[in-house]
């Protein structure tokens, strides 16, 4: 496989973009997660396949489309749809997770229109439901590469504030932080990673690149630090396992890559588990 990887070009473009999201996916899940989140990457992936289904319909329609990259209009509709979800929740004060649900059905109802008039579904879109490893482009590494670096800075400078607003927003709010600018940064760069992940691991399942790896290091790690960590490590080792074992089984990567992070998470609960018995039987 190595040989394959440094020959093909397409290879090594899944490869890079592999690692980077498999790095920015756990990283801003540690923080979903916490806050109680964890299905906004669900809302914001379906808004993010109806941009996807109307670049391509536009695509079919107008000639002067046919060049864009889908991913550009993917990544417009799904920070229009954070932005909605944000003053959502603002509507909704005693409701705040409804807000998630009413984005997402609204996303699944324009897809299903998008896709209709473009006559059903395409090789194309199949590819961006479900990932796949040869639709990665040059550009597309270069674009993710932009939004990892934007992501981690951001994250580097507004790691105080994201973390009181995650474990104590009402202290956050007393101690001066500005809550609503912090949420909406983070929600924009929710929505810009999501947008990017589904080249590789697809519309249908993004969202589990950013909770599995977090449900699994929460079980073993010690701190919000470690649990970063640990969740960036065991999105790496998903990812590359998954794209392995596509590349080998001819699959779908996304499949592959959310399959590896479900039977380690399995493994580490199980062990988790046996760990905590035999404590039990030495303290006896």
């Amino acid at each position: 496989m190595l040989e394959a990887v440094f020959t093909y070009e397409f290879l090594q473009n899944a490869f890079i973009t592999g690692i980077i999201i498999g790095i920015m996916a756990p990283l801003l899940g540690a923080f979903i997660v916490v806050r109680r989140l964890s299905l906004i990457a669900d809302g914001l992936s379906h808004v993010t396949l109806a941009g996807i289904a109307s670049s391509l319909l536009l695509s079919k329609n107008i000639s002067h489309f046919a060049a864009l990259n889908p991913l550009y209009l993917g990544m417009f509709f799904s920070v229009i749809g954070s932005v909605l979800i944000e003053r959502l929740r603002l509507v909704y004060k005693h409701y705040e997770e409804i807000a998630i649900p009413i984005i997402m059905s609204g996303g699944i109802g324009l897809s299903v229109i998008f896709i209709s008039l473009a006559n059903g579904f395409n090789a194309d879109l199949l590819g961006y439901l479900f990932g796949s490893v040869s639709a990665v482009t040059r550009n597309d590494v270069m674009v993710i590469s932009i939004i990892a670096v934007a992501v981690t800075l951001t994250i580097i400078f507004l790691y105080k504030e994201l973390f009181l607003l995650s474990f104590d927003e009402e202290y956050a709010k007393a101690s001066g932080i500005k809550a609503k600018s912090i949420d909406f940064i983070f929600i924009i760069m929710v929505a810009l990673v999501i947008a990017a992940s589904m080249r590789i691991v697809g519309t249908l399942l993004v969202s589990a690149l950013m909770t599995l790896p977090v449900a699994a290091s929460i079980r073993i790690a010690r701190g919000f630090k470690q649990t970063i960590a640990l969740s960036i490590i065991l999105g790496e080792l998903s990812v590359i396992i998954g794209l392995v074992s596509a590349f080998y089984l001819d699959l779908a990567p996304g499949g592959t890559i959310v399959v590896t992070a479900i039977l380690i998470l399995l493994l580490v609960i199980m062990g988790k588990k046996l760990y905590s018995s035999k404590e039990r039987k030495e303290i006896i």
